[in-house]
């Protein structure tokens, strides 16, 4: 019976899923215009620019917008497997390619014991709620690379490492994907891997790892959780202002160091109890290694001193593996990460502008959707400290001694 419902579910899922992408592709071809800015000149302008660069054998050492590791100049150069299409389209499909790759494995991880389709439907409703910015970032196919991972841990952990390790050197945050895998065999794939990778990146092509220098002067992006300081400070006077710096929308004036710096505290905290659950984690179940990968990018995410609206992506990916197993308690977490890319997608690109000018629409947005993302870190570390953390054993009674009134009767 219960197969035969999820056979009846697929035609749905599928038309669902064909139905949402289509109206993506429509927006990123311009076919339909998608209100506020136009998020595809990041692939048209800065991604075409960085693809002549490339082919000539050297990484943009001159660009500072160039803030990806070795291994992100495929997704940059890929575009070049479809000469026949102008390179933002060929882009886009490949984009499509990708979400739709993640789509299937998601599907068929959903089959078998203790697994459930909801992984794929959340995947499927998740990426539309961010709107065209999805297939205008390589980000979607970064999370492909991350989501074969995580399904891969249980029955190939050398597979899982492998494409973790390689995930990080397209975007360094799949390798919190390792916290939770517990099998030595894994780390020791991804690190033969990514330092495989990396080596050939830097013996064949100058300027491998100058994003490491850009990445550390980085401020604070405007729709960060730090930023909400200066959005309701511009109001009582600070001094700052808002400018395009370092390829993205920040605050550049006094104290934005301050918070800079305790945004990186605040992720420096994050992984402290990451390490710290790591080590005293004692129960592992089929579901814990998605659940773990899930709650480190949502921690480091939600304190970054940047949360551009394709992070989002990453963790709508990572919430449809959690919950395509059935003993995941990641359920109220998920659901919150889906309402933050509803959000999301107000913010930017639809009232951007409001953001930038920091008035009330722009901060009540920003409060929302940062607000969910903590609140669905907290209940979701929490969860999966109460699930994998054993308890201390309690003391042993100490026998009471007896009263005064007994000893006399006796």
């Amino acid at each position: 019976m219960k197969t035969t419902a999820a056979r009846g579910s697929l035609p749905r899922l599928v038309a669902l899923w064909a139905l949402t992408r289509t109206a993506l592709m429509l927006c990123v071809l311009k076919v339909v215009v998608f209100p506020g800015p136009d998020v595809t000149s990041d692939v048209s302008v800065i991604y075409r620019g960085w693809y002549d660069v490339l082919r000539t054998g050297t990484f943009p050492l001159d660009d500072i917008t160039w803030q990806y590791p070795p291994a992100a100049a495929l997704a940059v150069l890929s575009p070049g497997l479809l000469p026949f299409l102008e390179y933002a389209t060929a882009f886009f499909v490949l984009a499509l390619v990708a979400d739709l790759v993640t789509l299937a494995l998601l599907r068929y991880a959903g089959r078998g014991p203790g697994r459930t389709h909801a992984g794929a439907w959340v995947w499927v409703a998740g990426v539309p709620l961010l709107g065209p910015t999805v297939y205008a970032r390589y980000d979607v196919m970064v999370t492909a690379v991350a989501v074969a991972a995580l399904l891969a841990a249980a029955r190939h952990p050398r597979l899982a490492g492998a494409l973790a390790g390689f995930g990080a050197l397209l975007k360094v945050w799949p390798a919190l994907l390792l916290l939770g895998m517990a099998r030595r065999r894994a780390w020791v794939s991804a690190a033969a891997t990514g330092a495989g990778v990396a080596a050939v990146f830097a013996a064949l092509m100058p300027g491998a790892f100058a994003f490491l220098t850009f990445q550390r002067d980085r401020g604070t992006e405007v729709e960060s959780l730090g930023a909400l300081v200066f959005h309701v400070a511009r109001h009582h006077g600070w001094q700052g202002e808002v400018l395009l710096n370092y390829g993205s929308v920040e605050f550049l004036g006094p104290y934005v160091n301050w918070v800079s710096t305790g945004a990186l505290l605040l992720s420096g905290a994050a992984l402290a109890w990451l390490v710290l659950w790591r080590l005293l984690a004692g129960r592992c179940e089929p579901h814990t290694v998605a659940d773990a990968a899930f709650v480190a990018v949502l921690l480091f995410t939600t304190t970054s001193r940047v949360i551009s609206p394709q992070y989002m992506v990453w963790l709508v990916g990572l919430a449809a593996v959690c919950r395509s197993f059935r003993g995941s308690r990641m359920g109220l977490p998920v659901a919150l990460v889906l309402a933050a890319s509803f959000v999301t997608v107000l913010e930017f690109p639809v009232h951007f502008d409001h953001v930038v000018a920091s008035d009330g629409l722009g901060i009540t947005l920003l409060v929302l959707r940062n607000g969910l993302l903590v609140v669905a870190a907290v209940v979701a570390a929490r969860r999966l400290w109460c699930a994998t953390v054993p308890l201390p054993a309690p003391l042993p009674r100490q026998q009471a001694a007896p009263s005064s009134e007994a000893t006399v009767s006796s």
